[in-house]
């Protein structure tokens, strides 16, 4: 979409940095690119190479995980995962492994045993590689958090991205002390929604847009506390200047922010923003949250 391109038919010329302009004047600091597959993990990682403030993951989607039968050699598509991961971990770009998970509402794509088999697979990544995981779970959570059980010692962190699943699976997922719950246009729809991300402390929360998808639109329940807008246009009648109507940018993560607020009565959001930023870097950035510490720390000792 960022190409111009829906559904195959192409409607306007790329405008992918026009966006990253609309984020960085937003005040996006960074972006992290997801990878869906092995191709798209090598052109993630290539994107994330464009620009200082860009990372990525490497990983297999749930619904893209017969692409590791499909190769004819699973054993050495996980090994070209890895390659690939360590390239990128490298040149300070990858930052996590996946996307990948359980998803039992799209089994049309990929069956539920294949699904569970490679998210299991996907591990071995994150063990060898030390790096945290982006996880996908949808319809699936007792599978989902029985492979999170078995392999809790084997991968540092995690974020349960784009929940939309019930109190009780968010429960289930924050009772991993090293798994967040991520939130976005997608976990904001209905007022039950809204009552699961009342309940999820700020500290176990990031927010995020995996866009080009999961805007906040006018029927959801979370509109009601979105307060930011840009102008917007359809896409036939394209303007760099503008959003495309039903097409998600990452500078719009602001309106989840101000749902996330809304919905659980805070009005400082400066400061939640700075909480759920420093989560975000927990996970993804340690080594700047230890960089920020020892500068404190050397600032003390400076004053003594």
């Amino acid at each position: 979409m960022f190409k111009g391109i829906y559904n195959g038919k192409q409607y306007h010329m790329g405008d992918i940095q026009a966006v990253l302009k609309r984020a960085w004047s937003a005040g996006v600091e960074r972006i992290i690119v997801t990878g869906g597959s092995l191709e798209e993990s090598k052109e993630a990682l290539a994107i994330a190479e464009t620009d200082a403030r860009l990372f990525c993951t490497v990983g297999v989607h749930p619904t893209r995980c017969k692409e590791f039968e499909d190769s004819g050699d699973p054993e050495k598509h996980l090994q070209d995962l890895l390659t690939l991961a360590k390239e990128g971990k490298e040149k300070g770009k990858v930052v996590a492994i996946g996307e990948c998970g359980l998803d039992y509402d799209r089994l049309h794509f990929c069956p539920s045993d294949i699904q569970k088999k490679y998210f299991e697979k996907q591990f071995e990544l994150a063990y060898t590689m030390k790096l945290p995981m982006f996880l996908h779970m949808r319809a699936a959570s007792q599978d989902f958090c029985d492979i999170l059980q078995r392999n809790k010692d084997r991968f540092v962190a995690g974020v349960a991205h784009s929940f939309t699943g019930s109190a009780e699976d968010c429960d289930k997922l924050l009772s991993f002390s090293n798994v967040l719950i991520g939130i976005n246009g997608c976990s904001l729809k209905t007022a039950e929604n809204l009552e699961v991300v009342k309940g999820i402390p700020v500290e176990r929360m990031m927010i995020e847009t995996d866009s080009p998808y999961c805007d906040i639109k006018n029927t959801h329940a979370g509109i009601r506390y979105v307060k930011s807008s840009w102008p917007s246009k359809k896409k036939d009648k394209h303007d760099q200047e503008c959003l495309v109507k039903g097409r998600n940018e990452p500078c719009l993560v602001r309106q989840v922010l101000e749902v996330v607020a809304g919905t659980k009565g805070i009005t400082d959001i400066d400061q939640l923003s700075q909480t759920l930023y420093h989560n975000t870097c927990r996970v993804f950035f340690p080594h700047d949250l230890d960089s920020a510490a020892e500068a404190l720390l050397a600032s003390g000792r400076e004053d003594l």
